[in-house]
């Protein structure tokens, strides 16, 4: 799969995460900061990224740009997904379903994060397992990553396929053939 350049696209980033640790060392405790980012433009790029500092904004610039090196493209239709699906990293496990239009993102924090930085604006989810934002983060980003659209499977298969979805607009306003 080729990769997205980041720099022709109008990124918003977000924050999901700011985590501070602290590493025992013979003086006391040393803190550093890890923060989870997640990228996106709202039309269907998304990327998601994990940067580590001593200062907060370090670690967050550094997330931006791991999300930055790591966005890929989402097959919606019409403001959904087009197929259930479901993915596991580490201890969480995740499932995403579409939904008709209106619906809204009902999904928790690390998830929504991720799906409204993409420009999903109906779908269902649910977090099974670990709440750990950092593997929900990674979880949703394998999810996306899984999902294909109804034209990607009918060129693999030598056929023509259409994805319907209940509640959204129908893809495409060509008309049905009259044999």
């Amino acid at each position: 799969m080729a990769r997205i350049d980041a720099s022709k696209l109008a990124l918003e980033e977000r924050v999901v995460q700011i985590n501070r640790v602290a590493k025992v060392v013979k003086g006391g405790r040393r803190f550093s900061f890890s923060a989870v980012v997640v990228v996106g433009d709202g039309a269907g790029h998304v990327g998601a990224g994990l940067g580590k500092a001593g200062e907060v904004p370090e670690a967050i610039r550094k997330g931006v740009e791991d999300a930055k090196k790591h966005i890929l493209r989402i097959p919606m239709v019409g403001t959904t997904i087009p197929h259930e699906v479901r993915t596991q990293f580490g201890a969480s496990k995740i499932l995403l379903k579409p939904a008709s239009q209106g619906t809204g993102v009902i999904a928790g924090g690390s998830v929504r994060a991720v799906l409204e930085a993409a420009g999903i604006r109906d779908i269902l989810s649910k977090t099974y397992g670990s709440t750990n934002p950092v593997n929900v983060t990674q979880a949703t980003i394998q999810a996306l990553r899984e999902l294909h659209s109804a034209e990607e499977l009918g060129a693999r298969r030598g056929v023509r396929l259409v994805s319907r979805i209940s509640g959204q607009p129908a893809p495409g306003t060509e008309v049905a053939d009259a044999r």
